[in-house]
C-alpha cells in the first residue's frame, strides 16, 4: 500500500477534507484557510497524509498541519533554517530544526508572509 493514503484507499486529499469537515468550529476554517494559501504559495504542492495528519511536501516536508482543542499547529520540519521576518513562528522556537505557528480561535495569519515562508520552505528543499 502506498505510504501515503490509508487502508481505505481515500487518497490524501480526501482524508484532509474529512479532517477539515469533522473540525465544526474555527479549527475547520483556520486548517481549510492554510491549506489555501500552501496551494496559493505553490502550485505543486503535495498533500500527504502522515501520522494521521494532513502534510504538504514539495522536494520534503514542507509542514504538517496538526490540530488541538486551542490551536492549529503548523510544523515546519526545517523551520528553524527559514528567515521569519514578520515573526511567524511562535511556537517550538527552542528545536534544532522545526518551527511552528500556533494559531488560536481569534487569531489571523499574516498571509503575504506566510506565502513568502511556503516558499522559503521549498527553496529550501529543493536547492541542489
Amino acid at each position: 500500500m502506498d505510504k501515503n493514503t490509508a487502508s481505505n484507499d481515500q487518497s490524501p486529499a480526501q482524508l484532509i477534507d474529512a479532517k477539515i469537515g469533522a473540525l465544526d468550529d474555527w479549527r475547520g476554517a483556520a486548517l481549510a484557510r492554510v491549506r489555501q494559501l500552501i496551494h496559493e504559495a505553490d502550485p505543486d504542492v503535495r498533500e500527504e497524509w502522515k501520522w494521521s495528519t494532513p502534510v504538504w511536501s514539495h522536494g520534503g516536508i514542507i509542514c504538517t498541519g496538526e490540530t488541538y482543542k486551542n490551536k492549529v499547529k503548523l510544523t515546519f520540519l526545517k523551520g528553524a533554517a527559514l528567515a521569519d521576518p514578520a515573526r511567524l513562528f511562535n511556537s517550538s522556537l527552542d528545536g534544532n530544526a522545526r518551527r511552528a505557528i500556533d494559531i488560536g480561535a481569534d487569531e489571523v495569519i499574516d498571509e503575504a508572509a506566510f506565502k513568502a515562508l511556503i516558499r522559503a520552505a521549498v527553496a529550501l528543499n529543493t536547492k541542489a
